[in-house]
């Protein structure tokens, strides 16, 4: 009978550690806003490096000439068929405003999936996943009106790197984009 009375007393002590836990890591989230931890894919546009929420990721692709579709925005590249889905090939380069750059053997598209929609993105190459806790993330800098900073969730200092987080999801849905429908969930 003590062996059973002692089970229950770890379990309950378990729970209330795994609770204060649960507590703790959400105190320290709420005191530091606009910090979102976790994990990021990395790449690179230009000289710049940014990271994008790694559940936003369905997979990584070697870049292939699209097939343009007339009349749209130069940032879209067109489109390609992966594995039966139509899927538009958004140049972030050109759509951030970047230099132009060649495409080569690093050019890679990033295939996104974004409130059920399947996007291509390219970039000029991929760096690595990182884990980044809210310590490391700063919140991106207030700019003028002149600047759309809407799609920047922060900065993160990754050793001597500086590295721009972005909201993948608000870039795609936005009204010029006219790729995502803001009302889908």
């Amino acid at each position: 009978m003590d062996m059973i009375t002692d089970a229950a007393q770890v379990a309950r002590h378990e729970a209330a550690r795994t609770l204060q836990d649960a507590q703790t890591r959400a105190s320290n989230a709420a005191a530091t806003p606009g910090a979102a931890h976790g994990e990021y894919l990395t790449f690179r546009l230009g000289g710049e490096e940014y990271g994008i929420d790694i559940l936003r990721v369905q997979e990584i692709r070697s870049y292939e000439q699209p097939t343009r579709i007339a009349n749209s925005p130069e940032f879209l590249k067109g489109v390609v068929n992966l594995r039966g889905v139509i899927v538009p090939i958004i140049d972030l380069r050109v759509k951030l405003g970047c230099e132009t750059a060649e495409f080569n053997a690093f050019t890679v598209v990033i295939v996104l999936n974004i409130k059920g929609r399947v996007v291509g993105a390219v970039v000029d190459s991929v760096s690595d996943v990182l884990e980044l806790g809210g310590d490391t993330i700063k919140p991106a800098p207030g700019m003028n009106a002149q600047v759309d900073m809407s799609f920047i969730t922060g900065i993160a200092n990754v050793g001597e790197r500086m590295l721009i987080l972005m909201d993948i999801q608000a870039l795609m849905s936005s009204a010029d984009m006219g790729l995502i429908d803001d009302s889908v969930a």
